[in-house]
């Protein structure tokens, strides 16, 4: 990443320059307008300080579980819309500031059938790659991808999702709670992913779709090639525990990322 530096906001005469980083996004702004600053494919975020500190330790925030996205806010330096972020986009920065903020390297707990529990692995955050990009795919400037159902041969235009989608997405669930103890999470998400059904556009059309059309040998193949061509960080590595090896392993990202001292 390449190092800059920000001064302190609001001084005629800086007294201090804070060292700022450079992030190459997974989309590479090829899925936002071009009047977007997101579309240069890259954001300046600083280094953390007491600040940050602050906003980690903050009890409200960590109740309402927006102390990440409040962390991320106060980091970024281009000036963006937070809401436009692609979630890939997002993953990108969020590790880069891990590494900024307290290293490279990051234990979480994994378990496995031949193991007795879970037990500790480390990961270099900075072997990370972003996923490769079908640029093929992708028409500039425009969120959206096609893809034909193999069992209907229904054809759904879908797009990846945004911070401001998984915030509707987020109050829609709340929301469905009040009636529904177990609202579906999945069925909700493809509501807002999918945006036509055989090019209708129409919402209410797509709705009904997910609900009582969308056949679950569909949705497995659905979901497996959104996977593959959003853009996002390839967060499966390869770990070592006590001279056992296995690849592909995906790094869980729990509430210990950015408070690696902390006993919770």
């Amino acid at each position: 990443m390449e190092q800059n530096y920000v001064t302190n906001v609001g001084q005629q005469e800086p007294k201090f320059k804070f060292p700022t980083e450079i992030v190459e996004l997974p989309s590479k702004g090829l899925l936002y307008p071009e009047e977007n600053p997101l579309a240069s494919g890259k954001v300046e975020i600083k280094y953390m300080t007491a600040k940050e500190e602050d906003i980690l330790s903050n009890q409200n925030y960590l109740r309402q579980g927006t102390v990440i996205d409040k962390l991320l806010q106060s980091l970024i330096v281009t000036k963006i819309n937070y809401n436009d972020l692609l979630i890939g986009d997002k993953n990108a920065i969020l590790i880069a500031a891990r590494i900024l903020g307290y290293g490279k390297d990051y234990e979480f707990e994994y378990e496995h059938s031949d193991w007795d529990g879970a037990k500790k692995v480390s990961v270099d955050l900075t072997s990370l790659e972003n996923k490769p990009l079908r640029e093929d795919l992708i028409n500039k400037g425009t969120n959206s991808f096609e893809f034909t159902l193999p069992s209907t041969n229904t054809t759904v235009t879908f797009k990846a999702l945004t911070h401001g989608d998984e915030q509707s997405i987020d109050r829609e669930l709340k929301g469905l709670q009040k009636v529904n103890s177990a609202p579906s999470e999945v069925s909700t998400r493809m509501k807002y992913i999918i945006t036509s059904v055989n090019n209708d556009t129409d919402k209410k059309t797509v709705r009904e779709f997910v609900d009582n059309y969308f056949l679950a040998k569909d949705l497995r193949a659905f979901r497996h090639y959104y996977k593959e061509v959003v853009p996002d960080v390839d967060l499966k590595t390869t770990i070592e525990v006590d001279g056992y090896v296995e690849e592909g392993v995906e790094i869980s990202i729990g509430v210990n990322f950015f408070w690696p001292d902390a006993n919770i």
